[in-house]
């Protein structure tokens, strides 16, 4: 099992009370691939800097802390990117916190 933490930019335009649905379910499809969440952090709503089309403007950021076997990183990838309330996902490495001194 690897550590990941996975940053997700939700498409929810008009939609403020389904972010907490839509990280359930995000929560729910690490789980399925045989993942482990350990911490999501909901963020804020941020306005993008480019804008690629006018019906996204801006996004609410996440972030989720996971550990799950690397092989289940692809199919999370895919799923997610088919998923309409998933704008943008990347998962990187996570390094293991450091103990307190």
């Amino acid at each position: 099992m690897k550590r990941y933490e996975g940053l997700f930019i939700l498409n929810t335009a008009g939609k403020e009370e389904s972010i907490k649905d839509a990280l359930d379910k995000i929560s729910a499809d690490i789980a399925a691939a045989g993942g482990k969440i350990e911490t999501v952090q909901k963020m804020e709503r941020k306005s993008f800097a480019r804008v690629a089309d006018k019906r996204h403007s801006s996004g609410y950021y996440a972030n989720v802390i996971f550990t799950s076997p690397e092989s289940a990183i692809a199919p999370l990838r895919t799923k997610f990117g088919l998923n309409e309330e998933v704008f943008r996902v990347i998962f990187t490495d996570s390094p293991e916190p450091k103990p307190a001194k």
